[in-house]
């Protein structure tokens, strides 16, 4: 059984980045860090078309070998449909119908994609079923990114929406799973989403890649170093001021 789990990590750290995207005004990192249990965790960066960069977060309901193949068979239609040039609800339609004709009842993806269009800083998304997303505003606003759709494989034809948002110099957009917001301490307290944005402001100095690890560690701070059960995983996409630009 070690052996087969081993085999079923190494299945699902291959399907990761192995580096974060280098893009003009942005600064972009993810962190992905395995339970005991083997979660179906995933996120990925992915090139369009040029000035375009797919980024996607999602998760598999259950855990061990099933959820590490699940994860491999919805990269391989994502990735196939993203090919395709749909719009990202037809995407996710496609995406859908394919899980639902091969995963078993009780299985299902959650999901959230989006598109950041680099020259007009405008990210485009859609959500299914995911945690939604978190925008921290330069100003000081917040936006929780829902729209979208249910989860992916549950019901066969289901159509999704997707929405667009300007992104401004300062903005903050952090992309997670349920590893993160549902970790909990020997009280039975979650670390949560309002905890998550409060630490996330507080720390808007430093870049995308030490804002995940901060994250991560203040996660495991407030748990108290309790044994976790599901998989974390964190993106962060930073919005640079002009000045700061990437070359």
């Amino acid at each position: 059984l070690e052996e087969q789990l081993r085999i079923a990590r190494d299945v699902q750290l291959s399907l990761l980045p192995k580096a974060a995207p280098r893009l003009d005004g942005l600064d972009i990192a993810g962190l992905n860090i395995p339970s005991e249990d083997i979660g179906g965790d995933y996120f990925d960066f992915i090139p369009i078309v040029e000035g375009h960069l797919g980024v996607v977060v999602a998760d598999v309901a259950g855990k061990g070998i099933p959820a590490s193949l699940i994860m491999a068979g919805f990269r391989a239609f994502l990735l196939s449909e993203i090919r395709n040039n749909y719009a990202i609800r037809t995407i996710f339609a496609k995406v859908n119908n394919l899980l639902y004709e091969s995963l078993k009842e009780y299985q299902f993806v959650t999901a959230f994609y989006g598109v950041l269009d680099v020259a007009r800083r405008r990210f485009t998304y859609s959500n299914a079923g995911h945690h939604p997303a978190i925008l921290l505003r330069a100003d000081g606003q917040q936006r929780h990114l829902k729209s979208g759709g249910p989860v992916l494989g549950m019901f066969e034809g289901t159509t999704y929406n997707e929405r667009f948002m300007d992104l401004a110099p300062g903005d903050i957009l952090l992309l997670y799973t349920d590893g993160l917001v549902e970790a909990q301490n020997q009280a039975g307290e979650m670390f949560g989403r309002e905890r998550l944005e409060q630490f996330a402001r507080a720390n808007a100095h430093l870049n995308a890649h030490e804002s995940c690890e901060a994250i991560y560690a203040e996660m495991r701070r407030f748990t108290e170093e309790e044994c976790l059960t599901d998989d974390t995983t964190i993106v962060v996409i930073k919005v640079l001021p002009l000045a700061e630009s990437k070359d």
